[in-house]
């Protein structure tokens, strides 16, 4: 489980992108707080930073022609197993989303790919 940085959402081939959408859905859900090395940070964070990193993956999907349940675009939706949020309070979020999506957090992400034989050229400046 990894949530790639956000700057390669834009970027990612199908698998991953709808991969990221799988796995968004997961943490919203019954993930939550569940302890996984490479997603630790992101229970750190109020779980709308979460929906706004999730808004991005299901935006990109949408700008690709993929369909997105409707559900998921509701803030406080957690999928079907999990009882809504009465009403998850928006935070204000700063770019990138999760100050871990860093210089180095993007390299890892890039050799990560790499190592999938997927290679992804960005602007690194």
């Amino acid at each position: 489980m990894r949530l790639w940085h956000e700057e390669l959402i834009p970027l990612l081939p199908r698998n991953q992108l709808l991969g990221q959408h799988r796995e968004c859905c997961a943490l919203r859900g019954k993930g939550w707080k569940k302890p996984h090395a490479t997603v630790n940070y992101v229970f750190e964070y109020s779980p709308y930073l979460l929906y706004q990193y999730h808004y991005l993956v299901m935006n990109e999907m949408k700008v690709r022609g993929y369909n997105v349940s409707e559900e998921w675009w509701d803030k406080n939706y957690r999928g079907k197993q999990m009882a809504p949020y009465d009403s998850l309070e928006v935070v204000e979020t700063d770019n990138p989303i999760y100050k871990e999506h860093n210089t180095a957090y993007l390299k890892e992400c890039l050799d990560n790919l790499k190592e999938k034989q997927i290679i992804i050229n960005v602007n690194e400046s």
